[in-house]
């Protein structure tokens, strides 16, 4: 096939709409003739930044489809998935860059694909925040479908990962705040994202995460079974997740999981997750059962950043956070420690730091403490391995009861903390001072005095009793020294 030549080229351009006839005239004239080689036409075009590389190579190859979508002309293509292709594109009409979502060609004659696609641009368009790729415009061709998104100037966070490895504390909660804040906006429309991972959070070029791709949460007309006997399931790892703790589709804390996954991620390096494309193995629950503890993995990890990334991937529903929104909170502390704000926080809530020899000289007895403030737990543990206790830390009561039923000499003393984790704590307390074999066991109770109810309904007894929050170390030493003192014959 002979090379087109610069002529057949030029009309070819202004066929396909890429430039008019003032734009080509302005480049004939510049070269001061026609006659030039295509080579030569083509590559004062790319210097002029009239047409790029990929168009070039589209129209020697005789593509006629596929440069303009609308009023967007396509640049160059930025990413492709199973389902669409992203363009680079430009408003004719204003000059404003913008990315072109298209559905591929093999799925245009799917009404499903169609209808899901239609539906996706439609929800996407509803959403408006910092930390979520906005969706401007959708237009359902059956020869092009389309949607008009922003263009993020960045890479997504998979290839960012894949480049930098790991990403210090700071870095990493920095960015899952992002996508935790996006999560939380959308939660509040009652919309999950239900196919969370790195490729879908875009990185601007000034560091901000962004979630693009909410098109598995459009598609409420499915199952999991139907998910997962999709020859083209995105959402297979949340299907297999959710069979496996039996919790229904659609729930936020799915959303929860793969954020502390991708947390994961970012500070190790290494998905906790093995990546296979096999569906058996993704659909097998024991995936989720050998995730190595991040401490294992990264044992210099600040623990309270530890504790955060094991609470999002609980394999049990209800310890995870229970809500994005509550995930977002914990995550915004969090940062405030890694900054340093931990210690200009002391006065007030358990004691000043000159105040620390005051707290009870610990011997050899085990604390356990079920509280799911990570600050609180953090403060509580170190005043009291400071002064000799040991102690054991959990966020769920039921873990705690647990714990005691497997081994009774888990621990001396147990104080289960109300103002955070609410009905759960009280009801635990009662359970534990009732089962036989904990019954004898001193334990302490805190809640906030707006819990009415829990000052109402918790069985106390002399080794039994309930504290007051904000709580004061004083007091705590001195509840400690009374319940574990053996009581003298």
């Amino acid at each position: 096939m002979s090379e087109m030549s610069a002529e057949k080229f030029a009309q070819r351009v202004f066929d396909l709409g890429l430039l008019d006839h003032t734009q080509i005239e302005a480049v004939w004239s510049e070269l001061g003739t026609r006659n030039v080689s295509s080579e030569a036409f083509r590559n004062q075009l790319l210097r002029k930044e009239l047409l790029t590389n990929w168009q070039i190579e589209r129209i020697l190859s005789g593509e006629r489809q596929g440069y303009m979508y609308g009023k967007y002309k396509v640049l160059y293509n930025i990413g492709t998935g199973t389902f669409a292709r992203v363009y680079r594109a430009v408003n004719v009409d204003d000059g404003k860059v913008m990315a072109v979502k298209v559905l591929r060609r093999r799925f245009r004659d799917d009404p499903a694909q169609m209808d899901q696609f239609m539906r996706e641009g439609k929800m996407g368009a509803d959403l408006r925040h910092p930390n979520i790729v906005s969706i401007y415009k959708v237009d359902i061709h059956r020869d092009a479908p389309y949607m008009v998104m922003d263009f993020v100037e960045g890479r997504n966070l998979r290839d960012f990962v894949n480049v930098r490895k790991s990403f210090d504390p700071i870095t990493a909660t920095k960015l899952i705040i992002d996508i935790a804040s996006g999560l939380a906006y959308a939660a509040e429309k009652g919309i999950t994202h239900r196919d969370l991972k790195m490729s879908n959070v875009l990185v601007t070029s000034t560091g901000r995460a962004k979630l693009v791709d909410f098109g598995l949460a459009a598609a409420r007309g499915n199952t999991d079974d139907e998910i997962v006997d999709s020859p083209n399931a995105r959402a297979i790892d949340y299907a297999a997740l959710e069979r496996g703790t039996g919790v229904r589709k659609d729930d936020p804390r799915s959303d929860i999981y793969f954020a502390g996954c991708i947390y994961y991620n970012m500070l190790t390096g290494k998905p906790p997750l093995t990546e296979t494309r096999d569906r058996m193995q993704r659909l097998n629950v024991t995936r989720f059962h050998q995730v190595p503890p991040i401490q294992e993995v990264l044992p210099e990890l600040p623990h309270f950043v530890a504790q955060m990334v094991s609470k999002a991937m609980s394999l049990n529903p209800d310890e995870r956070y229970q809500t994005p929104a509550a995930m977002l909170a914990e995550l915004k502390s969090t940062m405030e420690r890694l900054k340093g704000g931990a210690e200009a926080r002391d006065e007030g809530t358990y004691a000043k730091q000159a105040d620390v020899k005051d707290v009870l000289e610990g011997t050899s007895h085990t604390i356990m403490i079920v509280e799911s403030n990570m600050q609180l737990q953090d403060e509580l543990r170190e005043r009291l391995k400071k002064r000799g206790y040991r102690v054991l830390i959990t966020n769920s009561p039921m873990r705690a009861l647990e714990r005691f039923d497997q081994d009774e000499s888990v621990a001396d003393c147990i104080l289960f903390s109300a103002p955070d984790i609410g009905v759960e704590a009280l009801e635990a307390f009662n359970r534990f001072g009732i089962d036989e074999h904990t019954r004898n066991i001193p334990a302490i109770l805190l809640a906030d005095e707006r819990q009415g109810y829990v000052f109402r309904d918790a069985k106390l007894a002399d080794h039994r009793v309930i504290l007051k929050m904000p709580l004061k170390v004083r007091l705590l030493r001195a509840m400690l020294k009374k319940l574990l003192t053996p009581v003298k014959s």
